[in-house]
């Protein structure tokens, strides 16, 4: 089904070139979920082939993918390991959105472009304690004080994923002079600046998504990249595709193990194998659907993204409701396919019955990574209360006609 999105050979080049990596990952990803270690060769691996500047302007050195090309290879790394398709998903997403939306001055942005194209990867660091998920439109506790034409940054950020190997960290800091939320940019090796190693969960264990501790640390006014126009220090975009994508792929990697187990699992209490038993068949069969519909919903949302952007460049002005139904689109395709991810892995669970629940059994980590998609942006609940809003505000525009 997957191929039926493929557009490009572009596209099927780098999943040629992924697919080099695909033994050793699998490989790996067991012992990375055990030890809760980061996956550093497996990110130098993509480093090597140039992967990470998958999302960089072909004329500033990378391959110049959109979210909908982009989508195809974050699913197909997702299959190979989830915790390092994640760590990835916020390098490329968020080169994509900067470049795409040109956030920063042009000298900065080149000067960015630069060291992405030699491999440096780059993460948003916005989450804390105390505010909770920042799309909720909790403020920043970290704060970003001027002293002369240098800026004073202090603060702790949490799930800051890829921590251990990120180059950049693009952090969120309240700016108490312009009462307003700012981004810094600041590099990995700034004096001040330091990782908590605080990530000790049962799901997407390999992320390194620590603590992002900030003390005193000291960055030129420059570096002070981006002043949004709100105050949550986290704005939706439809560059958050690439994450339910991940997620995608781990579900794909339940079925494909459900389907092979079922094809060449031969109890002696049967003829043949599980796989020609109606209540299998009807499992299978769920799965597939889950897969469908999810892939439609995800793909769909990137195209529409992607359409309604070149619009925008054509100098189409996109209305409030066009703003407000990509958003939408965005958003649903999350909940549809991190859902769908969840109850895939459950249902290739009770193809392979309690055999999915040992240790040295994939399933059981895909059925722990999957969960993880409920808690990254947007929330299920926010989506819904959108939806909803939304569509009483059509149905009082209609009326007041």
């Amino acid at each position: 089904m997957k191929d039926l999105f493929i557009k490009t050979e572009q596209q099927k080049l780098w999943i040629d070139k992924l697919s080099t990596l695909e033994q050793t990952f699998k490989k790996n990803a067991r012992q990375i979920d055990e030890d809760s270690s980061f996956p550093r060769e497996h990110i130098q691996a993509l480093r090597d082939i140039g992967y990470t500047k998958l999302t960089l302007p072909k004329e500033l050195g990378g391959e110049g993918f959109n979210v909908y090309e982009a989508i195809a290879l974050q699913e197909t790394l997702g299959s190979y390991d989830g915790s390092t398709a994640l760590a990835t998903t916020w390098t490329l997403l968020t080169v994509g959105e900067l470049f795409e939306n040109k956030y920063w001055e042009p000298a900065k942005l080149e000067s960015f472009a630069k060291a992405v194209k030699q491999g440096a990867i780059i993460n948003r660091a916005v989450s804390e304690v105390a505010t909770g998920s920042p799309i909720r439109g909790g403020r920043p506790g970290t704060q970003a004080v001027r002293e002369g034409q240098k800026w004073v940054i202090n603060g702790r950020k949490s799930y800051t994923t890829g921590s251990p190997e990120l180059d950049y960290f693009l952090t969120s800091a309240w700016i108490e002079e312009k009462e307003k939320v700012g981004f810094f940019l600041i590099h990995k090796d700034t004096p001040g600046l330091s990782i908590d190693e605080t990530w000790d969960v049962v799901s997407m264990r390999g992320t390194g998504s620590h603590d992002l501790v900030l003390e005193n640390v000291v960055v030129d006014e420059f570096d002070l990249v981006e002043l949004p126009n709100y105050n949550t220090g986290f704005k939706l975009n439809g560059w958050l595709l690439l994450v339910p994508a991940t997620y995608l792929g781990i579900a794909q990697a339940a079925r494909d193990y459900a389907l092979r187990f079922a094809n060449t699992h031969s109890p002696n209490s049967i003829q043949g194998t599980i796989g020609s038993l109606p209540n299998v068949q009807s499992l299978l069969g769920e799965i597939e659907l889950e897969l469908s519909t999810a892939r439609f919903s995800l793909y769909g949302a990137a195209q529409t993204y992607v359409e309604l952007k070149r619009k925008e460049n054509d100098g189409h002005e996109l209305s409030e409701d066009e703003g407000t139904m990509i958003v939408n689109a965005v958003n649903t395709a999350k909940h549809v396919v991190t859902n769908a991810a969840i109850n895939v892995v459950d249902k290739a669970m009770r193809v392979v019955g309690a055999k999915s629940l040992q240790r040295q059994n994939p399933l059981q980590r895909y059925y722990r990574d999957v969960r993880a998609g409920l808690h990254n942006p947007p929330m299920d609940d926010l989506t819904i209360k959108k939806l909803a809003e939304f569509a009483l505000k059509q149905d009082e525009n209609k009326g007041d006609q």
